[in-house]
């Protein structure tokens, strides 16, 4: 015979504190953190990157997926890991807006390298987050390429089309809140199809295994060329600002 709840509520609304439980700890935060590169991880890697051993990781990849945040993909004898989705990470991009403070990192060179990487060009799971993502939808905006539903607009359409976007061009996109820029980038299908171009075009390059990605010199000249030049100007300020302070 099951038994009743300890308590009755007037209305069968969704139990949040289950999911929000999953993730109220520093090493699943910070794997969520990880899957958010949009790519599969392996149990052993993100064990590495949360700072635990893998069985540690194991315990807590379960957790992950038993709430639904997380996916496990086989393929052969391997097992890799993967967000649930988009969905999924809106959560934790919005989560990470309302955060108010950061998981800890070492005090050393490396560290805060990585810190202003992330900062200055990151992906938010599928779509190009931090500085660079900003100042580009707001130049997209600016010069009329994007329209305020977040859909293409005709010279957008032109714009993206000379950029190779396969994609059906009335693809729409959607505001998302940039964790760290507290000002939108362009996410949806629409956000996701422009990152894929840059880079299949190799305009934006990741670095190493972090979610962190970089403006190649190409993708500057492309940029330069679409008259987007802002952006650069914009990047360049406040990375220069980041290494003086």
């Amino acid at each position: 015979m099951s038994q009743l709840p300890d308590r009755l509520f007037p209305e069968a609304v969704p139990d949040v504190a289950g999911t929000a439980a999953a993730l109220a700890d520093p090493s699943r935060a910070a794997m969520c953190a990880a899957l958010m590169d949009g790519r599969a991880w392996t149990v052993g890697e993100l064990g590495s990157y949360a700072g635990v051993a893998r069985s540690t990781a194991s315990e807590h990849v379960d957790v992950l997926a038993a709430h639904g945040l997380a996916t496990r993909v086989r393929q052969g004898r391997h097992c890799y890991i993967t967000l649930s989705g988009p969905e999924t990470a809106r959560v934790i991009e919005a989560l990470g807006v309302m955060a108010a403070s950061v998981l800890p990192t070492a005090r050393s060179l490396n560290a805060w390298t990585a810190n202003r990487r992330l900062l200055a060009a990151r992906t938010c799971y599928r779509h190009l987050a931090g500085r660079l993502g900003v100042s580009l939808v707001e130049q997209l905006q600016e010069y009329g390429h994007l329209d305020p539903s977040w859909g293409l607009t005709d010279s957008g359409k032109d714009l993206l089309a000379t950029w190779g976007m396969e994609k059906p061009l009335h693809t729409r996109g959607e505001a998302c809140m940039d964790s760290t820029e507290r000002r939108f980038h362009l996410g949806g299908p629409l956000g996701t199809a422009l990152t894929q171009v840059l880079f299949d075009r190799a305009w934006i390059t990741r670095i190493g295994r972090t979610r962190a990605v970089k403006l190649t010199e190409a993708g500057r000249e492309a940029l330069t060329q679409a008259g987007l030049e802002g952006v650069l100007t914009l990047l360049d300020e406040t990375t220069s600002n980041d290494a003086a302070g």
